[in-house]
């Protein structure tokens, strides 16, 4: 059975395609956009027309949602399948979420909450996965220089988010603005596992963020009225996401060596070692292997949901510390499979436990690799995402 991909550059496409290969399906790539981020929606519904008409896929399938597919699917009576892997994605919000060809996957319970009732015979929460058979490819070529240059006591890969975040500088925006978004920031950097942003945004407040962003996102079909969600989400968030980032890194090198690996600007931090970024498929996971302690810190817009990396640490056999997020229990044994942490002291309390207890450390980091192994691969995923659809 042959069934087609639409990619446009997510760091899991590879780790998918293989993993739906294995389960015996032909897969068809659709590539172009992975080159030109330019195409218009009319290129894109042309590229998938030409294949549904000449290979009849069983099905489409994207990393999140594209209203065009979803469109062009359902005008050919085919089966479009797309699992989010980022949140926000305010492309959920179209009306062609509705269409009963759809079949949408979404990694955040929340995300699910807000969106199911548009479609609830065909959106399902589905959790994010790890691809472990290459990492362990990936770690068994480890050399002695790769232990030098990687092996560190806390490290984080990632964005700062300073160069994702619309409201990196707020002196275009009314002191109401700045103040409320300022406060509604520290609000939200003390409450761990529960997400206040979209309860908190004011109608004044969304009046203007519309009106000093042109590009503010908004749909002329959308299924409802998504304009709280997106300024608390694509905004507010991703303010509160860039200072939770650079806090977190500047209070751990207050008392720790931290190791950071990054494409951000990086001048706010004090103390950091940084480093510049480094290659997903073949340093990543060598890093994460050999780091003492790997952090995790969950953005806000994906208020309940595990987000990659935390598979990724995982599935590279390193020791995680990550932020508390609601769905966390649901997979994972705290304390056992990886440590969480729910205010910034616990978090500096349990990094100088662990970096002290080394055995300990290596066998939750263990027990959160073959918990991965035994429960969380794409090959996992893709037989539940198979089986919705029979």
């Amino acid at each position: 059975m042959k069934i087609l991909i639409y990619r446009y550059g997510s760091i899991c496409e590879p780790d998918i395609i293989n993993a739906f290969r294995q389960l015996g399906l032909t897969v068809i790539e659709e590539n172009t956009e992975m080159s030109n981020k330019r195409l218009s929606s009319a290129e894109r519904v042309q590229l998938v027309e030409n294949i549904l008409k000449t290979e009849h896929p069983l099905f489409v399938f994207s990393i999140n949602f594209y209203p065009v597919i979803a469109e062009i699917c359902h005008i050919y009576k085919t089966l479009y399948l797309c699992w989010t892997v980022d949140s926000p994605v305010p492309e959920l919000f179209s009306s062609s979420i509705r269409h009963e060809t759809n079949r949408v996957f979404l990694f955040d319970r929340a995300q699910h909450d807000t969106f199911s009732p548009y479609n609830p015979a065909n959106i399902y929460h589905l959790p994010l996965a790890s691809c472990t058979d290459r990492f362990d490819h990936v770690i068994s070529s480890i050399t002695s220089r790769d232990r030098a240059n990687y092996s560190k006591e806390i490290a984080f890969i990632g964005s700062l988010y300073n160069e994702k975040n619309p409201l990196h500088d707020l002196t275009h925006l009314s002191d109401y603005a700045k103040g409320y978004i300022n406060g509604l920031t520290e609000a939200a950097l003390k409450l761990f596992g529960c997400n206040i942003t979209e309860a908190a945004m004011t109608d004044e407040l969304i009046r203007e963020l519309k009106a000093v962003f042109p590009s503010f996102y908004t749909l002329k079909d959308s299924v409802t009225d998504s304009d709280r969600y997106v300024a608390a989400h694509s905004y507010v968030g991703m303010q509160i996401a860039e200072t939770e980032r650079i806090r977190t890194l500047n209070t751990l090198a207050q008392f720790f060596p931290v190791d950071l690996f990054t494409r951000s600007d990086t001048s706010a931090l004090h103390n950091v070692n940084v480093h510049g970024g480094v290659a997903t498929l073949t340093e990543m996971p060598k890093i994460f292997h050999l780091c003492k302690i790997n952090l995790n810190m969950t953005v806000k817009p994906i208020q309940t949901g595990l987000p990659l990396r935390i598979f990724d640490i995982l599935g590279c056999g390193g020791f995680l510390m990550t932020n508390y997020q609601e769905e966390l229990p649901e997979y994972f044994d705290i304390g056992v499979d990886l440590e969480a942490y729910s205010s910034m002291e616990e978090l500096v309390d349990k990094c100088a436990y662990y970096l002290k207890h080394e055995d300990e450390r290596r066998q939750i980091a263990l027990n959160g690799y073959h918990k991965v192994c035994e429960n969380h691969t794409y090959t996992h995923r893709l037989k539940e995402m198979i089986g919705a659809i029979l």
